[in-house]
């Protein structure tokens, strides 16, 4: 590999910026393509992927972020979803402001922010290779980084709470300036609809929908 392309594909990667390789095996010709340069159908679905492979005579290396998952409350949901989280690969993050929940003794092992997410999200921002699950029903805690999230484009974004309790948000983040197409991205209410009666069976329902949309398939 060339030094520039490879200064390049290093910069990328530290900067959570998705690429693909793609290596002519006849001509060994190499060239680094952006999500924003896919240009066909397989491209565009390796970056969904993260899978490499061949495509007729070019080999496709991705270069995919890790995923991130960002949790907004430190609730009983948000416990039962961080092992299963993590070991579908996620980097699990926890942020509430309220230290009564967000204690190292409920949420040991993990990232965990026992401060208000605006703070947070400033210097970690969201992108589109993060998930963004907002589970404390309190709009002074849920509606920034819902905002951002949307923002951001990141690639699942859900709240907790019943219709009605979602029919204000929509209208709290209207008035902020977000579009009907924005909002619409919401997953509210949160999960697949499975019947989820509890927190650990609820946990299960929005890690399927985050999983699901990770992979391009809702």
């Amino acid at each position: 590999m060339e030094l520039s392309l490879l200064k390049r594909l290093n910069e990328c990667r530290a900067n959570r910026v998705p690429v693909l390789v793609a290596t002519n095996t006849t001509t060994q010709e190499q060239r680094l393509i952006e999500r924003e340069q896919a240009s066909s159908d397989s491209e565009i679905a390796r970056f969904l992927s993260g899978k490499s492979g061949m495509e007729g005579d070019v080999f496709y290396a991705a270069y995919l972020p890790p995923p991130r998952l960002v949790i907004i409350g430190a609730v009983h949901i948000s416990q039962h979803m961080i092992g299963p989280a993590k070991a579908c690969g996620f980097d699990v993050t926890v942020i509430d402001p309220r230290t009564a929940f967000a204690s190292e003794e409920r949420f040991a092992g993990v990232t965990l922010h026992a401060e208000w997410p605006d703070e947070i999200l400033a210097g970690e921002p969201l992108d589109r290779y993060t998930a963004l699950a907002a589970l404390t029903h309190d709009p002074k805690i849920d509606d920034i980084p819902l905002q951002k999230a949307l923002e951001a484009e990141c690639f699942y974004v859900g709240a907790l709470g019943s219709r009605k309790t979602h029919a204000k948000r929509v209208d709290r983040l209207k008035a902020n300036g977000l579009s009907d197409q924005q909002i619409e991205r919401i997953d509210a209410p949160i999960g697949l609809d499975i019947g989820a009666a509890n927190p650990a069976e609820i946990s299960v329902a929005v890690l399927g929908t985050i999983i699901a949309s990770l992979r391009g398939r809702v």
